[in-house]
């Protein structure tokens, strides 16, 4: 008995004084990309079109958006050292979310929130989670949502090990694929796990990709051509927040046969523009939405006359609750707004993913 005691306080002892060592995380898979023909890991866009896009739309798919690490350790510890590529700051976003790392860890089948990595510039270094039992746990680490990264490296325990993930959480057959704008891409979560696309996966253990660029959900075919690619299992069509209604018209219906072409099957859901909180007194901001928002549903209305079954229609007006408290500027989601909207689009993701 004494024994067992005294072995049991030695590797207690050993674990406490480990050193903690840091590994590529290149060689761990990587949750999220519409391609794996990128110029670097960590980009959402195909290196075939750095000089067929718009500059701003090239260096957006650079930000890592949706982009997660999946391993698993028996690690007490999880560290991070990582690289980012712009060093972005903004007025009205969190750094973690920016920039920042999210780590969750699997229990069961349901994804916990175990820690945040805070950026300090473009160079970080943060210990994610600490004092935890040796045992094997899978994790998912989430990148950030509003900068690239060109470097990251995990650290775990030097006594410990740091392989492959063992389950296929969340699946990675038939992603969910989002197309949009700012919103889309996160703005304004706290960190990269808050970002709705993010809160999805995760409660629906499926992977999703996110195709969201911040001012830039212009409807560009080259966009619509990389998703139309992807063996989707549900296609969501989030661009009317940069999108006026003059531009939907003339548009979408392009973008949408481009990916129907290809995909003749595959549930599509067209999104209306979030009613904003501050167009309740902003007559010309309600007009607009307005108006964006007649258009969309006269392209949807259009389709469905033309045969398509498979294509649904998100109304805005429960989309983010009634209280004007869940946008950080009128118009960017708070944590609050990514919530409610998660769970607006859940059980409608949930029936059409399987079909």
């Amino acid at each position: 008995m004494k024994t067992h005691i005294f072995l049991g306080l030695l590797f207690v002892g050993l674990w406490a004084n480990a050193q903690i060592v840091y590994h590529d995380a290149s060689q761990f898979a990587l949750l999220g990309r519409a391609t794996n023909s990128t110029l670097t890991r960590y980009e959402r866009l195909p290196d075939s079109l750095q000089s067929k896009v718009r500059p701003v739309l090239w260096n957006l798919g650079q930000n890592t958006a949706g982009l997660a690490v999946r391993f698993r350790t028996n690690s007490t510890t999880v560290s991070a050292q990582w690289t980012v590529r712009f060093d972005n700051v903004m007025n009205h976003m969190a750094l973690t979310g920016i920039k920042g790392l999210d780590l969750y860890c699997l229990e069961d089948t349901v994804w916990r929130f175990a820690g945040v990595g805070r950026p300090s510039g473009k160079e970080n270094k943060a210990t994610l989670v600490a004092h935890m039992e040796p045992k094997m746990r899978e994790f998912l680490l989430y990148l950030p949502l509003y900068d690239g990264i060109t470097d990251l490296q995990i650290g775990v325990d030097s006594l410990s090990e740091i392989l492959l993930p063992a389950i296929n959480l969340p699946v990675r057959e038939k992603p969910i694929v989002f197309y949009g704008t700012s919103i889309l891409q996160g703005g304004c979560a706290t960190r990269p796990g808050m970002a709705h696309t993010n809160i999805l996966s995760r409660w629906l253990n499926r992977e999703t990709i996110n195709l969201g660029f911040s001012g830039n959900g212009l409807l560009d075919v080259e966009i619509a051509e990389i998703m139309a690619h992807i063996d989707a299992s549900v296609y969501v069509l989030d661009f009317a927040p940069n999108c006026q209604a003059a531009r939907i018209d003339s548009l979408a219906e392009r973008f949408y046969k481009i990916i129907r072409e290809r995909q003749p099957h595959t549930p599509i859901l067209f999104v209306e523009n979030p009613v904003y909180p501050y167009s309740f007194y902003n007559k010309q901001v309600a007009d607009d939405i307005a108006s964006r928002n007649e258009s969309i549903n006269r392209i949807f209305h259009l389709l469905k006359e033309k045969g398509d079954k498979n294509i649904w229609l998100l109304k805005s007006e429960n989309m983010i609750g009634h209280d004007g408290e869940a946008t950080v500027d009128g118009e960017h989601f708070t944590d609050l707004g990514f919530m409610r909207y998660a769970e607006f689009l859940y059980p409608i993701l949930q029936k059409h993913m399987g079909q």
